[in-house]
C-alpha cells in the first residue's frame, strides 16, 4: 500500500513593505551621514543652479515682455480705406461696439478726426499759423487703449467730455505755449473756448497724438456737426491672438465691406520677442540637462563606493536569508531617497536664489512650476537610473563572496 504524503507548501521569503524599505533606506544614509550630505549637496546644487538659472532667465523675460509689450506688440488699429471707386470710405457708427465683441480682444477705443475745426492760442493769432495742429474726438478709454500718460491734469470723463475741455497731445502743448494745464489756459477750437485740462506725455505707441488736440465725444457732435463716426480704432488683444483677430478686424468693423478698411500689421517686436523666447528656452533645457546630468553621475559615484564599503553588511544580510531582490531593492532605495532630498534643498535653494536676484533688480520673480515639478521628477528619475547598477552589483553578490572581502 502507497503511502501518500501531502505536498509541503512551498516556502517564500518575506516581503518588505514599503515602510521597510524607506526605513532600511534612511538606515543606510544614516550609517554615513557625512558622504550622504555631500553627494545630496552636489545634487543640490545642481538641481539649484538648474532651477536659478530657469528662474533669474524667467524673470527676465517677463521683464522683456512688460517692456515690448509698452511698445505695443498686442495692439492694431483700425481706420478707414477707400472705396472701390477711389472716394473715402467710412466706418459704421458700430464699428467699436462690433470689434469690442471679438473674443481675444481685451480693449477697444477710438478717435474721430473734426476736419472743420482749426486750433489757435488766441483770437489775435492770424488763420493762416494753426501750428499744424489737428482736432480729434476721443473716447474716454483712449490711454488704457494706447498706453498715453498724462503730464498734468486730468483726462477727459464722462462729465467733462460734454463741455469744452480738451487735453492736448504733447507737441501741440509746446506749439501752444500750454505750460500747465488749469482754468486760465484758454484755447480756441473753431472758434469756441476750450479750457486746457490736461497735457499727455509724448505717445511711443500713437504718435499722431502728439499734435492733435483731443476734446470730448458729445461736444463734438453739439459743436462742431460730429457724424460720431470713428476715424481710427485703437485694439489690444491677447499677444497669442494678434495674428487671428487682425485677419477678422476688417470684416468686423464694417460687414458690408470690408476692403474699404485698413487694418495695421503686428508689430516687428512681437516676431523679435517670439524669436528670444524660443531661442531661450532652448538655452534652459541645454543647462537643465547638464546639471542633471552631473547629479546622476554624483548619485552613481556615491552609491558604487557605498556597495563597495558595505559588503560585509550585503553579506551578513544575505547569509541572515536576504533576497537578491531585497538586497536590490535596498540600494536602489538608498539612491531614490539620496536624489530626492538633494532635489528638493536645492529646488528651494534655486528658488531663494531667483527672488533675492530679482529683488535686487526690481524684477518680477518667476520660477516657471515646469522647472521646480520637473526638476523634481528628473533627479528622482536620475537618482533611480543612478542607482540601478550599484544595485544590481550589490544584489548579484554572494554572502561568502561578501563576507570574505569584508
Amino acid at each position: 500500500m502507497t503511502t501518500v504524503h501531502p505536498a509541503r507548501p512551498r516556502l517564500s521569503p518575506a516581503r518588505m513593505a514599503p515602510r521597510d524599505v524607506v526605513r532600511v533606506a534612511a538606515a543606510g544614509l544614516r550609517s554615513r551621514p557625512a558622504r550622504a550630505l555631500l553627494s545630496a549637496l552636489g545634487i543640490a546644487i545642481g538641481i539649484a543652479a538648474m532651477v536659478a538659472v530657469v528662474g533669474v532667465s524667467s524673470s527676465s523675460r517677463e521683464e522683456l515682455d512688460r517692456q515690448l509689450a509698452a511698445l505695443g506688440t498686442n495692439l492694431l488699429t483700425v481706420a478707414p480705406g477707400r472705396t472701390i471707386d477711389g472716394q473715402n470710405a467710412k466706418l459704421p457708427t458700430e464699428a467699436e461696439a462690433m470689434i469690442a465683441r471679438i473674443g481675444p480682444v481685451t480693449a477697444v477705443s477710438a478717435t474721430g478726426a473734426i476736419s472743420n475745426a482749426k486750433v489757435y492760442r488766441s483770437d489775435r493769432i492770424p488763420k493762416v499759423e494753426t501750428n499744424g495742429l489737428s482736432v480729434l474726438a476721443a473716447r474716454v478709454g483712449l490711454p488704457d487703449s494706447v498706453g498715453a500718460g498724462l503730464r498734468g491734469g486730468t483726462w477727459l470723463n464722462g462729465a467733462t467730455g460734454r463741455y469744452p475741455a480738451a487735453v492736448l497731445g504733447a507737441a501741440a502743448a509746446d506749439r501752444l505755449g500750454i505750460g500747465r494745464p488749469g482754468p486760465r489756459a484758454q484755447i480756441l477750437v473753431g472758434g469756441e473756448p476750450f479750457t486746457v485740462i490736461g497735457v499727455l506725455n509724448p505717445v511711443a505707441l500713437a504718435h499722431e497724438l502728439d499734435t492733435t488736440v483731443l476734446i470730448g465725444w458729445d461736444i463734438a457732435t453739439d459743436l462742431f456737426g460730429f457724424d460720431g463716426r470713428a476715424t481710427t480704432v485703437y485694439t489690444r488683444s491677447r499677444e497669442s491672438q494678434v495674428e487671428a483677430v487682425r485677419a477678422v478686424l476688417a470684416a468686423t468693423a464694417n460687414p458690408r465691406a470690408p476692403g474699404d478698411v485698413d487694418v495695421s500689421r503686428p508689430s516687428d517686436v512681437l516676431a523679435a520677442r517670439r524669436a528670444a523666447n524660443a531661442t531661450l528656452n532652448g538655452l534652459l533645457l541645454g543647462l537643465g540637462a547638464v546639471a542633471l546630468l552631473v547629479g546622476g553621475v554624483g548619485v552613481a559615484n556615491t552609491m558604487v563606493i557605498s556597495v563597495l564599503e558595505r559588503r560585509a553588511e550585503i553579506g551578513l544580510r544575505r547569509s541572515l536569508g536576504a533576497t537578491r531582490g531585497q538586497i536590490r531593492v535596498q540600494f536602489l532605495a538608498e539612491s531614490l531617497l539620496l536624489s530626492a532630498l538633494g532635489g528638493v534643498g536645492g529646488v528651494l535653494l534655486g528658488v531663494l536664489v531667483t527672488a533675492g536676484y530679482a529683488a535686487y533688480q526690481a524684477w518680477p520673480a518667476v520660477v516657471p512650476a515646469w522647472a521646480t515639478a520637473g526638476a523634481l521628477a528628473a533627479t528622482v528619475v536620475i537618482g533611480g537610473v543612478a542607482g540601478l547598477y550599484p544595485a544590481i552589483r550589490a544584489a548579484r553578490l554572494s554572502p561568502t563572496e561578501a563576507l570574505a572581502a569584508a
